[in-house]
């Protein structure tokens, strides 16, 4: 079996969802330079989460939008952007049409 395979640091670790004022004290070996007060007096190390089981839709019965990096607004811009290019297009390929009928008529004459 290895050797020194397994983490040394496990320590009690102070779990925190702002989004839904919840914090839990439980063990880990995550890495953090925050610290907290916990209800004992001691001191923690603070972990911030950003879906717990006091915010997450599935535990909660609750839909809501939890966008911490702004990934819903990029993509609903790309999605805008498209559609305006495509209307462009569109527009383009009517304007075009239209003049080669233009034209057409016009070598009839």
């Amino acid at each position: 079996m290895k050797s020194n395979l397994h983490p040394t640091d496990y320590r009690p670790v102070v779990m925190q969802d702002p989004s839904a004022d919840y914090a839990f004290l439980t063990k880990s070996t995550a890495k953090t330079d925050k610290t907290i007060k916990w209800e004992d007096g001691n001191e923690y190390p603070l972990l911030e989460v950003y879906i717990s089981s006091a915010s997450h839709p599935f535990y909660t019965g609750k839909e809501t939008l939890i966008d911490t990096e702004g990934r819903v607004d990029r993509f609903k811009a790309r999605a805008e952007a498209a559609k305006a290019r495509q209307e462009a297009l569109a527009s383009k390929a009517k304007k075009a049409a239209a003049r080669s009928a233009a034209k057409a008529d016009k070598d009839d004459k």
